[in-house]
């Protein structure tokens, strides 16, 4: 918390603050605007934070490569791998501590530090050096209030430096939440920063010409899978009933193809792969092949007038397929 008071009345009041896993800088301990809610406390923290923990070690048991699935999820949902929750997947996989440290500190993509909710990183290497660079992993300092390597105050950002991000004919180069940037200069930081802030995925339907709505129905009983009475992207959405973990219930797709706006009945945890079904027949919807970015199953649906349209099931993956190579007529440039 900004206010030292407030924070100093929260963890006074804990029981768990020796054993708190959240980071403590001269400030107090930061909680409230980034833990849910005032009233959220250090207890119930915990208790949620090893049981989901429990879980996702479940989850991936018995997995090629099971050590770095569970790692790259807790790490999703906490941008950060705590300690206690590295002592529990080592309790819980019979795997030493060492071992699971040596894991997380070899890949670069893991950190013990929690990290912001957008990450900027900057390319340092020859060639982007020599383009200029070090003026613009100094302006983004300036521009963020932190130097390289930490997080904001308000834990929206996290700066980092690395040596290659594999642009060197573009440099400099500056990756934001994913996203590359060319041939970055000073005065084009403020910008990033700016459109990071506000999110790189948005999707502006009303005026981006590659968004445009679509009409599906159950691949299995063509019944239609359009749900007028639930709107999202002011057109009627596509309804399916999902389930992961012990979760199961309904959720509501944009109908918009490029838009990723959902609502669902319970939260989805991101890098959560569900189980997708039509509502009216309860088949489950699968599609032939895997998704090409990460191997999660497709989940197709019938488009209207002909074709198929495929969804990846991984929350967070943006992968879909659109193939109207079975329309005979040609698409309408209305």
């Amino acid at each position: 918390m900004g206010e030292a008071g407030h924070t100093g009345d929260l963890c006074s009041s804990c029981t768990v603050t020796s054993r708190c896993l959240l980071p403590r800088p001269e400030g107090g301990v930061w909680h409230c605007p980034e833990y849910r809610s005032i009233e959220f406390c250090c207890a119930e923290r915990e208790t949620w934070t090893m049981t989901d923990i429990g879980r996702i070690v479940e989850k991936h048991k018995g997995e090629r490569g099971e050590l770095i699935s569970i790692l790259e999820e807790i790490q999703a949902k906490y941008t950060y791998l705590p300690e206690e929750a590295l002592r529990t997947v080592a309790e819980k996989t019979g795997r030493s501590l060492v071992d699971i440290y040596g894991v997380a500190t070899f890949y670069r993509f893991f950190s013990l530090k929690p990290r912001g909710r957008h990450l900027l990183t900057c390319c340092v290497g020859t060639a982007c050096h020599v383009r200029g660079a070090p003026r613009v992993v100094r302006e983004l300092e300036r521009q963020l209030s932190t130097p390289a390597g930490e997080t904001t105050a308000d834990r929206a950002f996290t700066l980092e430096t690395q040596n290659c991000l594999g642009g060197c004919a573009l440099g400099p180069i500056v990756v934001a939440d994913g996203h590359y940037f060319s041939s970055v200069d000073p005065s084009k930081v403020a910008e990033i920063v700016s459109k990071t802030r506000e999110g790189l995925d948005r999707v502006d339907v009303a005026h981006d010409r590659r968004i445009f709505p679509l009409e599906v129905s159950c691949s299995r009983c063509n019944r239609s899978l359009m749900d007028p009475d639930y709107p999202i992207d002011e057109r009627p959405s596509i309804r399916v009933t999902i389930s992961f973990g012990d979760k199961h219930g309904w959720l509501r797709l944009s109908a918009l193809y490029g838009s990723y706006e959902i609502a669902s009945e319970y939260e989805i945890p991101a890098e959560t792969v569900a189980n997708f079904f039509c509502p009216h027949c309860h088949a489950a919807l699968e599609g032939a092949g895997d998704c090409v970015d990460c191997g999660s199953p497709m989940v197709p649906f019938i488009v209207r007038g002909g074709g198929i349209v495929q969804i990846c099931s991984k929350r967070g993956c943006r992968a879909h397929m659109l193939d109207l190579s079975d329309v005979n007529e040609p698409a309408s440039t209305a």
